[in-house]
This record gives structure tokens, sequence and C-alpha cells, in this order.
């Protein structure tokens, strides 16, 4: 499993969801779509959205789900977070 988080350095809610995922020890890859402009083309093209955060959650499948916003149920659900 995989996760993936588009945010920038001043979102709270971009905050929250690190936070959350360290907390819980669940390794994540931070993507700053502030100044990497081509990630940022990436996470709009990919889910429609253009606020942050953006979190991708791929399984071993390869499967994506997509959270967007900071989502405690969805990340404990889709990360299996007791």
């Amino acid at each position: 499993m995989s996760v993936k988080i588009y945010s920038t350095p001043t979102c709270s809610f971009c905050k929250m969801t690190k936070e959350f995922l360290k907390e819980n020890n669940i390794e994540y890859t931070d993507v700053n779509v502030a100044v990497d402009h081509i990630a940022a083309k990436e996470m709009v093209t990919k889910t429609g959205q253009m606020g942050v955060p953006v979190t991708i959650i791929t399984n071993d499948k390869g499967e994506e789900e997509v959270v967007i916003g900071f989502n405690e149920g969805k990340f404990k659900e889709l990360l299996e977070i007791k």
C-alpha cells in the first residue's frame, strides 16, 4: 500500500492529514503543489480537484482511492486503522 498527499505548506487540513498519518505510523509521500507545478497539474488531471489536500491511497492490487480534504473516517477505513 502507498499513500501520496498533494499539499501546500500553509494548508491547515494538509497538516492535520500528515499529523494523523504520522500518529498512526503510516508512511506517505508528500508532494508540495505550491512549488511542483507538474504535480499540481497531475493532481487536477487525476482527481478534478484544485484544492488541497488530496490524498491518493493505492492498495496492493494497484487500485487507487482518492480522499479529498481531511476525512479521518475514510482514512481509518481505507488504511484499516482501528
